[in-house]
């Protein structure tokens, strides 16, 4: 009975030592200089070890190219995040389908709580 008791304080206050940490980026994506509309972009945790990545948010550039995606995660430590871009801007024979650009994010972006507190602005990409 000493180690179920042991084992539900140990559960308990791992579960308190969890950091709601939250976090938003926005930017515009082009395609020679024309805004990449209706490109999915995914804002993403990562993890190491056999802790799978969590989605944090996801959607489309609108018309103008423009995104915006926001989220929050629970974690020990701080968190990683990253956005996740799938496009096929320059699509041709010799590089067929969607292509998967990655950006990491600046931890000083990272704030506690469920709502970010500030915006990392990517700007203006041309992919």
């Amino acid at each position: 009975k000493f180690y179920i008791f042991v084992g539900i304080l140990v559960l308990i206050t791992l579960s308190h030592a969890l950091r709601q940490q939250a976090v938003a980026v926005k930017g515009k994506f082009t395609c020679g200089g024309k805004p990449l509309t209706d490109t999915r972009v995914k804002l993403w945790e990562e993890d190491s070890g056999p802790d799978p990545d969590d989605l944090l948010d996801q959607g489309y550039t609108n018309a103008n190219g423009e995104f915006s995606l926001s989220g929050s995660e629970k974690e020990l430590t701080d968190i990683d995040p990253i956005l996740k871009v799938y496009h096929n801007c320059e699509k041709s024979v010799l590089k067929p389908g969607y292509r998967k650009v990655k950006f990491s994010i600046p931890h000083k972006y990272i704030t506690n709580g469920h709502i970010a507190k500030q915006v990392f602005d990517l700007g203006t990409v041309n992919l």
